[in-house]
């Protein structure tokens, strides 16, 4: 039997249907006396050390057990009914991600809540939204300046109460702010074992458990419906390709002996998913970096076995490594040379004694070296949230840490593809999950993949896994599906051999490396009013900032010229080259960038010599542009925007 069919028959406890609380519960039963959360002193004030927990030294970790997570989230789960919680009730989350996150998150679904997610750097405005559209009634905050950003828009709001993670004061007079330990100890006066399986024996798959909201075309937030079927269904998908098969053999798996640091944001579905949910079902131990400053130090200590992140980060670690051995010449042959030798080896069908040997000394001299910085016991690292460098990805494999790329939208909670550790395929984004169909649209694309073996289209998905629809948007919802499935709106090949491989997005939606989404529509339209700037196209899909190629208005700049008593040349080339048009469009990329949050504005930008028109196929007839071909017309201008890898700053 293939691994592909044994991964179809596979079935376990995790694997089943239910509620993501009733999943928990179980898990946490089966491994009681297992480690669930490990926790870093000196980060934060908790609320929840005076009496709950005891508090960890400055820098170290302490681990709570399934016994002490249960007990927690169960009290926390009738404190929030003791303050007004039921079946189908809307709380936000707006914290970092840390380990009373995730007892928050679990103890809200067993009280029948749902719960809404809210990034920690969320602005006023976007906090304003994200608990005004859900209709939010209470809200999970971190701290005081997140308190104080709630409290600053709560006439926009209809919340009844404020729950803080951390310790705060000023606040007695308020009955409606309390603490977390509050809410815990509210909880403990009140908790009934039969009371709280009756919470969770009233919630059914079907029923509402999360709104993650997500950028649309039009940079307008849009509330993702995902059900606790929806996400135990994608739990139980990653469970049968990662999880203990018998077939497994010597191949790394997530169990209950995996441990992994959790620093992604989880109000992201990714690491919700994989590093919350999938773990905590599996018995695993989920420690939290709670600072991107220290992971090195975090992963020494944890010595985690596996690992999500987005593509940002595995860039950042090489960058890291390769800064440090640029710190001398012959380090720095040493480290290039063993880069050259780990990617030959990987890419090699059959790599002979002579390259065998080579390896081995470059994994003595260097990579060695890698893997003990992450703390030695690295199995497998996981890829999602944006596209991976097959090149990167190669030489992680080299170095023996190898990372497996795949596949997701937060629409399908989140995993649609990934690669398997039986058979990775660099360069693919991995075969299908079981029981997530998939097909493509072809009638979405040109010639322009025609030397591409299997089928390529827009990738449409189907599967337990997949969304209902957006909150309160009928419109956006009948448009997101055609004949039940889910369009992507992302450009793929389905290869003969089963796997995917990722084109191209045809939707007008960047993934950063970052793992942030920006719609560039909004951006490029913020300069229709422009007087010197013609045309512009937002860049920045794959890359860690958002920049931009401005076609000059001719005629708008001459009339500044002349205001101005400046003289230019003529010609939109010579003009696109003038360090003084430069400094007069970067007052309008200034003047554009006061629209956008901080991941979403423009940090460089090229002025191009050439206007694009349907006339140089720049422009499709109904005047929308190709990116595609305008990427290659410039390539070497986008070239020069991120070669330097390093964005300027902009200015809150």
């Amino acid at each position: 039997m293939g691994w592909q069919d044994a991964e179809r028959e596979y079935t376990d406890e995790v694997t089943g249907e239910g509620t993501l609380a009733v999943l928990f519960e179980e898990a946490a039963t089966r491994h009681l006396d297992r480690p669930a959360q490990a926790y870093k002193g000196g980060v934060y004030d908790r609320s929840m050390t005076e009496s709950v927990l005891p508090a960890a030294g400055d820098g170290e970790f302490l681990t709570l057990g399934y016994r002490e997570l249960r007990s927690i989230v169960r009290h926390l789960a009738a404190g929030f009914r003791d303050l007004g919680v039921e079946s189908g009730t809307r709380v936000g989350i707006f914290a970092d991600t840390r380990m009373e996150w995730a007892q928050t998150d679990l103890a809200l679904l067993a009280a029948g809540g749902v719960v809404t997610t809210v990034y920690r750097g969320s602005s006023r405005r976007q906090v304003r939204h994200l608990l005004s559209d859900p209709g939010a009634e209470g809200v999970v905050v971190e701290d005081r300046d997140a308190l104080e950003t709630v409290l600053s828009v709560e006439d926009d709001l209809d919340l009844e109460w404020i729950a803080v993670i951390d310790r705060i004061e000023g606040y007695e007079g308020r009955d409606d702010v309390l603490t977390l330990a509050e809410v815990h100890d509210r909880g403990v006066e009140t908790f009934d074992e039969g009371t709280y399986e009756s919470w969770l024996d009233e919630r059914s798959p079907k029923d509402l458990a999360t709104l993650i909201y997500t950028s649309g075309t039009t940079g307008r937030p849009k509330g993702v419906r995902l059900s606790h079927g929806n996400i135990r269904a994608n739990v139980g998908q990653a469970r049968k390709r990662f999880g203990p098969r018998p077939d497994k053999g010597d191949l790394p798996v997530i169990d209950e002996n995996t441990r992994t640091v959790s620093f992604l944001p989880l109000a992201h579905v990714f690491e919700r998913m994989a590093g919350h949910f999938l773990m905590f079902a599996s018995g695993a131990c989920v420690a939290y970096a709670e600072s991107p400053d220290t992971l090195r130090d975090d992963f020494q200590a944890i010595r985690p076995t596996t690992g999500t992140s987005v593509p940002r980060v595995y860039e950042k670690i090489y960058d890291a490594i390769r800064a440090q051995a640029s710190e001398s010449g012959p380090k720095q042959r040493i480290f290039e040379w063993a880069i050259e030798v780990g990617r030959t080896h990987h890419e090699a069908d059959s790599p002979g004694a002579t390259l065998r040997a080579k390896q081995a000394l470059a994994d003595r001299l260097v990579f060695s070296t890698v893997r003990e910085a992450l703390g030695g016991e690295i199995e497998f690292l996981i890829s999602g949230g944006g596209s991976l460098s097959a090149d990167l990805c190669a030489l992680y494999h080299g170095m023996g840490l190898p990372i497996l790329e795949g596949y997701g939208l937060t629409e399908t909670a989140p995993v649609v593809s990934v690669n398997p550790p039986e058979e990775p395929k660099v360069g693919t984004i991995g075969p299908p999950l079981v029981d997530c169909e998939v097909r493509v649209d072809e009638t979405v694309v040109g010639d322009e993949f025609e030397d591409r073996e299997g089928d390529v289209g827009e990738l449409l998905v189907s599967g337990p896994n997949v969304f209902d629809g957006y909150w309160n948007l009928p419109e956006e919802t009948e448009s997101a599906f055609s004949d039940g499935w889910f369009r992507t709106g992302d450009v793929v090949q389905l290869r003969p051999d089963g796997y995917i491989s990722f084109l191209e997005r045809s939707k007008q939606i960047m993934v950063l490396s970052t793992g942030k989404n920006v719609a560039p529509g909004p951006i490029e339209d913020a300069f229709a009013e422009s007087e010197v700037v013609e045309q512009a196209m937002v860049l920045g899909d794959g890359q860690k900032f958002v920049s931009a190629l401005l076609v000059p208005n001719v005629e708008g700049l001459a009339e500044w010229a002349d205001r101005e008593g400046v003289d230019l040349p003529e010609g939109t080339a010579k003009l696109a080259r003038d360090d003084r048009v430069r400094a007069r469009l970067q007052e309008e990329v200034d003047r554009a960038n006061e629209r956008f949050e901080r991941h979403e504005r423009i940090k460089r930008f090229r002025v191009v010599g050439e206007e694009f028109t349907e006339e140089n196929e720049l422009l499709t007839p109904t005047m929308k542009k190709k990116r595609r071909k305008i990427l290659d017309r410039f390539a070497d201008e986008v070239e020069i925007i991120y070669e330097s890898g390093e964005a300027v700053p902009t200015e809150d």
